[in-house]
């Protein structure tokens, strides 16, 4: 395997806070055994040394990822150490916060980048977070912006889940919702197929064009599928491909809630009011 990839990632502001990363960044979750069985150590160390060579200087990891595994493994190549050295390990981010939870914890302190699951599937976030975000100059981090790897095969993701992969207990990969939601993807590979790419670059090329305040973080553990995603950057876009992506896209269009009644998101996230707050002992 080449040490780096021949796409060379740009970088970019992200939000008025001065945070500056790549134009895309890298999903890591599905590294550790949030989505199945861990994958090898030394393969997705190498994985993440590629896309580093490639550009990428943002990778999205979390402590419920794994839960903890996932945050290890990226501090085994040291990079967090370098970044706090660096002094760019400063800026506050939010991920399914409410439309008021960004307000308050923006007056509290300036809030760099609001992560929120934005895709062709799922876009219930454009009627207040978005616009949210950017009257008060927020960057947004647009997690699984291929919805969950449904715009990189289909219906026929659900053949790769495993036993334990969470992704079977979601809505929409249920049997009945999946049959409904499988004219969607049929509709997007037809385009794709006019515009010489793949589903899955199109759907990520629609979150690229929807402003330079974005930067989506499709996850992976394949070399070849970086490669994909990194390609979507060459995707070009008129005015009529994003209107006829947004036709059949509509909220409407897609079946089953993203997750179930167990998973609270932003909808579900309003800070309780501070006189309700017990003062530290």
């Amino acid at each position: 395997m080449a040490a780096e990839s021949n796409v060379k990632m740009p970088r970019i502001k992200l939000g008025s806070q001065g945070l500056e990363v790549s134009v895309q960044g890298l999903g890591c979750m599905g590294m550790t055994p949030h989505f199945g069985q861990p994958k090898p150590g030394p393969d997705m160390i190498k994985l993440i040394h590629y896309a580093l060579n490639s550009g990428i200087t943002f990778l999205d990891t979390s402590d419920i990822y794994g839960p903890k595994t996932n945050e290890i493994l990226l501090g085994k190549m040291g990079e967090l150490k370098k970044l706090v050295e660096e002094g760019k390990v400063k800026y506050i981010g939010l991920s399914e916060a409410s439309p008021s939870t960004i307000r308050r914890a923006h007056a509290a302190h300036p809030i760099s980048a609001v992560q929120l699951e934005w895709s062709l599937w799922t876009r219930d976030a454009e009627a207040e977070i978005i616009p949210t975000c950017r009257e008060l100059g927020i960057g947004i981090v647009a997690y699984s912006p291929l919805g969950r790897g449904f715009f990189s095969s289909g219906p026929k993701v659900v053949e790769t889940f495993s036993e334990v992969d969470f992704r079977k207990r979601l809505p929409r990969f249920q049997p009945e919702n999946l049959e409904l939601n499988k004219s969607l993807f049929e509709r997007v590979k037809d385009i794709a197929n006019r515009k010489g790419c793949t589903p899955s670059q199109l759907a990520l090329a629609w979150v690229h064009h929807q402003g330079n305040d974005v930067c989506p973080i499709p996850g992976t553990t394949k070399f070849e599928n970086l490669n994909e995603n990194m390609g979507a950057l060459s995707v070009k876009l008129t005015e009529e491909d994003m209107a006829e992506l947004e036709s059949i896209a509509s909220a409407d269009a897609v079946k089953g809630e993203r997750y179930g009644p167990d998973i609270p998101t932003w909808k579900d996230s309003d800070t309780p009011p501070l006189s309700t707050w017990k003062a530290a002992a």
